[in-house]
């Protein structure tokens, strides 16, 4: 999500991999790139805007010098964190702009529901698995 008036937007591509730095710390292209389902090339350019705004750092990977670490920026983490909020903001005033009380009402029992289901321990079902 793009938003309209901020010099430094965060794509999509480029806030998947600000989240997924922020969550398991720094990451090689390729590491990177299998995470997002990408080949490494289709990464450059997302990941060199980030580096040009200053939300990642790349440096030299220790084990093999041919690949470079991405590593996530304080600024990163606050560019992260702000798209995260206007998201949600946006989320919020759509839903209580789009759906009635009646509705907004159903969405939350759906939220429970889903959020019981992702808490259970055991799945069940015709051969259901937990995804790793």
């Amino acid at each position: 999500m793009q938003h309209p008036g901020r010099d430094e937007a965060l794509t999509r591509v480029g806030a998947s991999v600000l989240a997924n730095l922020r969550h398991s710390g720094p990451l090689t292209m390729t590491t990177l790139a299998a995470i997002e389902g990408l080949q490494p090339q289709s990464l450059t350019r997302p990941v060199n805007s980030l580096a040009e705004a200053g939300f990642v750092t790349r440096s030299r990977d220790e084990e093999d010098r041919r690949q470079q670490t991405i590593t996530i920026t304080e600024r990163g983490r606050e560019a992260l964190a702000e798209h995260v909020h206007d998201g949600t903001a946006w989320l919020a005033t759509t839903l209580r702009d789009t759906l009635t009380p009646a509705e907004r009402a159903i969405l939350r029992v759906a939220a429970d529901l889903l959020t019981a289901v992702a808490d259970n321990p055991e799945p069940s079902g015709l051969g259901a698995t937990a995804p790793q």
